[in-house]
């Protein structure tokens, strides 16, 4: 192989030898210093990413458009041409006086006028004999059409042929050629808009017929203008009105003529957009059900059928303005737009229906990740299909964007940055939707209570903190990247942020103490949202959220604390797993002991028997016996174990169960701490009567 390489080496420089030495000898051929060519220039180098390379581009686009005044130009001189025949006209010398060249122009506008006024009073008359007869009396659409054919479409059919054999009697002037032309261009405007009038009132049925009035009602006068002026551009293009009048007089007023047509045209496109979708899309119930993909295509169609004709309009006045060069090429290229534009349009309505169905199904299935994947997938194709169309379309205008960024450094640079750039955020979308998808779903409550189990509070309190934490990250990162491929050089952004966020780190130690504290209270779970705590700081209250910095208690008389986590040295969580409804109750002395026990048994027995408490117990109500004994009484002590948060509801409701029970029971008594009766025996009298018993009052300090 390399001896191959070597041999074809050596024949090239063999070659190249020959014709040298031949074009030396030759005479008057310069030496090949002379001819050598020129080195091709370097490519530019391209530096500064997506920004430097589009400026690049700006000096390649301005050279290769051609931004220079020939239009003007053009137009200038056929304004300047136009004047010099309106100059001859004036002062041609005629045969014929300038009365008899205006009377011809009223003799043909009369024959018109005047057959076209008969032959519509005739039509009206045959109308209305006809609307009378016993067929058409219950048809309204053929009364309809009859109202316009018969005044208005024949005489316009009729008019126009005789006045052009009686302008066989006249002689050739300005004034027989502009009565023909008024007269093509009135009877053109007047039988398009019958016969489009005509095509309406075919669909004034049912629940169409809103539509087909407002139509009715709003085109007569927009499309007799509009058939009006574009016969009379066509008219005025004819050699033999051009021999008349001039050429570039008639081909100029011809063009204004036809731009006014194509904007009143745009227009009244524009107005009646939503009554002609009506028109499409409106079909019986049944057609509808039977044949629900061609609804389904008609809808779409009935939203997007007057984007085509307004482009054509504006690439027909475009062609106009552009003095016809090239106008086959442009209603091509228009054409060719129209088609894509429809198929781009149909298509990805198609996709969006496909995956709003498959979304639909994945969320019967209640599979998360599968819609949000689908709806990531539906908006990639929606972008492949962009890029697709807008490379199709430059190529139909004879712009090719693949070339572009194949064939130069520009076009290099800039498809290398952009494409750098839909991949960062394309894998930032992709993670975002794994993360985020993942948090929701642990954080998202099962559907049945027996199918799984509930998220925890530790889980409901840190995954919205990691989730927001995620999201700053995931744009942080891609802003940055983004900024790099867009030629920002986030090197000095990078120097400044480190050197600010020391700097706040140094002059906020008491913030970034409460940061590193609630980060490690949080990961520790002391507390969660929803919790009833205590705090060293004497605050007490339901946590009702946690940030980066502060805790958010609210108490029980509905104030709500904020309180910095490096505030908090103890927390007391009294929402966690259980809590014990402890019961200590005094008795007097008297009181029989084992009644009280049994007592409090029973207000225990009621309350696991209440059909709502019931739920806040986790077990028998353990009572301890005779805790101690002091000088108020006998103590007895027992308690339940209940749900974290259900010990008040259980303690409020046995206080209240045993009063009454107390209440109604003659041998056992509540101890009283205030001064109470206590009786003491007498001493024994010297006589031996035996001691009688006297009521003494004892302070509290002083019983024995």
């Amino acid at each position: 192989m390399l001896n191959f390489r070597i041999a074809i080496l050596l024949g090239a420089l063999l070659c190249f030898g020959v014709n040298t030495s031949q074009a030396a000898a030759l005479p008057g051929v310069p030496a090949p210093a002379e001819t050598a060519e020129k080195p091709a220039e370097p490519e530019p180098l391209v530096q500064g990413g997506l920004l430097g390379a589009i400026s690049s581009s700006i000096d390649d686009v301005q050279e290769k458009l051609d931004l220079n005044e020939h239009l003007v130009d053009a137009w200038r001189l056929r304004a300047d041409r136009a004047a010099d025949e309106v100059d001859r006209l004036v002062k041609q010398p005629s045969n014929r006086s300038g009365w008899s060249v205006a009377g011809d122009f009223l003799a043909l506008s009369g024959v018109w006028l005047g057959s076209f006024a008969l032959l519509t009073v005739l039509g009206s008359l045959l109308t209305k004999r006809l609307r009378e007869g016993r067929w058409l009396r219950t048809r309204q659409r053929s009364q309809d059409l009859l109202g316009y054919v018969l005044p208005f479409t024949v005489p316009a059919l009729i008019c126009l042929p005789l006045t052009l054999y009686v302008s066989h009697f006249l002689q050739g002037s300005v004034g027989r050629a502009l009565a023909l032309c008024l007269a093509y261009a009135t009877s053109s405007g007047i039988f398009s808009t019958s016969m489009l009038l005509c095509v309406v009132v075919m669909f004034n049925l049912g629940h169409k017929r809103t539509a087909a009035r407002i139509i009715r009602e709003y085109c007569p006068r927009p499309l007799f203008l509009i058939g009006f002026l574009a016969a009379l551009s066509d008219a005025l293009t004819s050699p033999q009105i051009a021999r008349q009048l001039g050429g570039n007089i008639t081909s100029s007023i011809a063009v204004f003529t036809g731009l006014i047509a194509s904007v009143i045209f745009g227009l009244l496109v524009i107005r009646l957009r939503r009554p002609v979708a009506h028109l499409i899309r409106n079909r019986p119930l049944a057609q509808r059900l039977k044949q629900p993909s061609l609804q389904e295509s008609l809808r779409i169609f009935s939203g997007l059928w007057y984007w085509p004709i307004v482009l054509m309009v504006l690439v027909s006045a475009v062609s106009l303005i552009g003095i016809g060069e090239d106008n086959q090429k442009a209603l091509r290229c228009a054409l060719f737009t129209t088609v894509l534009l429809i198929a781009t349009v149909f298509l990805s309505t198609v996709l969006q229906h496909l995956f709003r169905s498959r979304k639909a199904e994945a969320i019967q299935r209640s599979s998360a990740y599968k819609e949000r994947f689908l709806s990531l997938l539906h908006a990639l194709l929606r972008i492949v299909i962009a890029i697709a169309f807008i490379d199709i379309l430059g190529r139909i205008w004879g712009v090719s964007l693949l070339d572009f960024a194949q064939s130069s450094t520009v076009g290099r640079a800039i498809s290398n940055a952009l494409s750098s750039i839909g991949l960062i955020f394309l894998v930032t979308w992709l993670l975002w939707v794994v993360l985020d998808t993942a948090i929701q779903e642990a954080l998202k409550p099962p559907l049945s209570k027996r199918a799984a189990r509930q998220p925890s509070t530790r889980v409901k309190t840190i995954l919205p903190l990691l989730r927001n934490a995620i999201k700053i990250i995931l744009v942080v990162i891609c802003a940055i990247t983004t900024m790099a491929n867009l030629g920002i050089n986030v090197a000095p952004l990078l120097a400044g942020a480190g050197v600010v966020g020391l700097a706040i780190g140094f002059g906020s130690q008491q913030l970034v103490q409460d940061v590193i504290t609630g980060l490690f209270i949080i990961i520790e779970d002391t507390l969660s949202i929803g919790d009833w705590v205590v705090l060293d700081s004497g605050h007490a209250g339901t946590v009702e959220g946690l940030t980066i910095r502060t805790l958010r208690l609210r108490d029980g008389k509905g104030f709500v604390h904020s309180v910095p986590f490096g505030q908090i040295k103890a927390v007391t969580n009294q929402s966690r797993q259980f809590a014990f409804a402890f019961f200590s109750v005094q008795f007097t002395y008297d009181t029989d002991v084992d009644k009280a026990i049994e007592l409090i048994r029973e207000a225990g027995d009621s309350i696991r028997e209440d059909p709502f408490l019931k739920y806040n117990l986790q077990g028998p109500l353990d009572v301890f016996g005779v805790d101690k004994m002091d000088l108020n009484g006998v103590v007895l002590t027992a308690q339940f174990r209940t749900v974290s948060g259900g010990q008040y509801a259980v303690s409020r409701a046995f206080n209240q169960r045993l009063k009454k029970l107390v209440d109604n029971t003659p041998n056992v008594h509540f101890a009283q701490t205030y001064p109470q009766q206590v009786f003491l025996p007498k001493r024994r009298q010297a006589d031996d009567v035996a001691p009688e018993h006297s009521a003494v009052v004892l302070p509290q300090e002083s019983r024995t």
